[in-house]
């Protein structure tokens, strides 16, 4: 193991915390626009009991560092003393080999601490590139209680179960999503498409949202699923140009062929790709094992792995099924898959628009991507009843009953809205469930309409996924 210098540590760590002298943070990250989740993080690090530390996951490139810089800034901004602030990169070179304990005294020593750790905020950036780093942690929240530690990492589920298992009771998830469909409006300044409003919701009138001119901001919604899940495609204008070579490179390529190998040490990577391409191409669709063996040729005990890893690295999402009467399977054989980022798609194939085949699918993703940290309790129903069958695109079920109390179809289309009995699928899942209402999304048109007995409410599809971005940032306050 090679051993660096004290002095080039010290100075690295220095010129990692310029606020140490300035008193702020790089300028390169204070101009970006911060998250919308940064509120409720920044109360969740702020309001941390001792001896917790939070775990802020996500995957790659949607800003969980830049969110850890804006937490500095504002930590600053209300008066914490700069020097008792401290971030450290845990991938970098200089500290391979060392324990978070040994990075901590020497951070300590390069912020010259006066020896009192009260007060003291340390974040370490990509943790999951320390081996055991769960249980460095947990010794940290122990010894130097006086101490919050942020942590961010990637590989979000592998992280997340690491943590439950050795963190009990010491650290909090945060989940940070992909950028959502609001949080993209706000970024290129097109926010005031959609406007708080009161609106008719299922025949009552409640704060909304309303759109003011639904054609601009459908064609904002298509480039949303072309490339506008990550921050710095969206506010770079050279990524701007090219965001699948971006996004293909520095996001699928480099996890698929650096960090899922080295944090679960898979060795072929080849069949990971085709198998990732090939639930791309059909995301939002339903899979079964035994199909998606046959289809590219691996084994199912791999394919079951390899599900688990893109899951665990945050670039797909497992939806599992109910029946018509909204029960779940004790086997389970089928499923759907959606890429948490629809951007997936085009950096992996092309730009979609309306005449793509996945088109609908994709619409259909990026409306799943909006529910954020709130699909717990999400998923689709699929039945199969003698010559009866049907699907709803999203069930939830309620958390203490377990029943049904919402269902959502998708469809980026106007003719619904005009025959609403064509709905046969939802409208019977309703009745089974004695549900009396529903949303169904369009690509134009919204209002109110009964149809036997059930209230639809429809509702575009691109103000419904900039309605439920909002939600999913006030859950997580």
């Amino acid at each position: 193991m090679l051993n660096f210098p004290e002095e080039q540590i010290l100075k690295r760590m220095v010129v990692d915390n310029p606020w140490w002298t300035t008193a702020a943070i790089f300028d390169d990250f204070d101009a970006m626009k911060p998250r919308m989740f940064l509120e409720p993080f920044l109360e969740l690090v702020t309001s941390l009991p001792k001896g917790r530390s939070v775990i802020l996951l996500g995957p790659r490139r949607v800003g969980k560092t830049v969110m850890m810089f804006h937490t500095i800034k504002q930590l600053l901004a209300d008066g914490v003393p700069p020097r008792k602030v401290l971030y450290l990169s845990v991938d970098a070179p200089l500290y391979s080999g060392m324990t978070l304990e040994e990075m901590v005294d020497y951070l300590m020593i390069a912020s010259k601490s006066d020896g009192d750790d009260s007060g003291y905020y340390v974040f370490f950036d990509e943790i999951q590139y320390l081996k055991d780093w769960e249980v460095h942690l947990k010794v940290l929240c122990d010894s130097r209680r006086h101490i919050r530690f942020i942590a961010s990492g990637s590989a979000a589920a592998a992280l997340k179960m690491k943590s439950i298992e050795s963190g009990a009771g010491r650290f909090t998830h945060f989940s940070l999503p992909p950028l959502l469909f609001c949080e993209y409006l706000a970024m290129i300044g097109k926010e005031d498409l959609v406007v708080p409003s009161k609106v008719n919701w299922f025949g009552t009138t409640t704060q909304g949202y309303d759109v003011v001119d639904i054609a601009p901001l459908n064609r904002h919604f298509v480039d949303y699923i072309n490339y506008g899940g990550y921050p710095e495609v969206v506010t770079t204008i050279q990524l701007r140009s090219n965001p699948g070579r971006f996004i293909k490179d520095d996001i699928v390529d480099k996890v698929l062929l650096k960090d899922l190998p080295g944090l679960y040490g898979i060795n072929d990577t080849r069949d990971l790709y085709r198998l990732f391409s090939h639930l791309v191409f059909r995301s939002g669709e339903e899979f079964s094992m035994e199909d998606l063996s046959k289809e590219s040729g691996i084994r199912k005990e791999n394919i079951r792995k390899y599900i688990d890893y893109l899951e665990s690295a945050f670039l797909i999402k497992v939806l599992h099924k109910v029946d018509e009467n909204a029960r779940r399977f004790q086997r389970v054989t089928t499923f759907k898959i959606y890429v948490t980022n629809p951007s997936i798609f085009a950096a992996v194939f092309s730009p979609a628009d309306q005449s793509t085949p996945a088109f609908n699918h994709l619409v259909e993703t990026a409306v799943f991507c909006q529910f954020g940290n709130d699909n717990d309790s999400l998923y689709y129903a699929n039945w199969k009843k003698g010559r009866s069958n049907g699907e709803v695109d999203f069930v939830r079920l309620n958390m203490l009953s377990q029943k049904p109390d919402r269902a959502v179809e998708v469809k980026w289309s106007d003719r619904y809205f005009s025959n609403p009995g064509e709905l046969k699928s939802l409208t019977t899942f309703l009745s089974t469930n004695k549900l009396d209402r529903a949303v169904v999304t369009t690509a134009t048109e919204s209002g109110v309409k009964e149809f036997d007995a059930i209230t639809l409410q429809f509702v575009p599809t691109a103000l419904y996924a900039y309605t439920k971005g909002k939600e999913s940032v006030k859950i997580s306050s």
